[in-house]
């Protein structure tokens, strides 16, 4: 079978990550795809945390 360009990425929150005085010791991840060939670099985009309770910026990890 051929192999598909489209790929699984993990988001996750930024800051969550940084910080360590919050309500809640949990990180805010989602998975989504991304096209390999034409989105080369790490994927950035504000979604909602439930942790931080509000939109954030969520970066692509391993």
């Amino acid at each position: 079978m051929a192999k598909g360009v489209r790929i699984i990425i993990t988001l996750e929150c930024t800051e969550c990550r940084t910080n360590s005085n919050k309500r809640s010791a949990g990180v805010s991840r989602y998975t989504s795809t991304k096209n390999r060939r034409n989105t080369t670099s790490r994927l950035e985009l504000k979604k909602f945390c439930t942790y931080c309770n509000r939109h954030t910026v969520h970066k692509e990890i391993k």
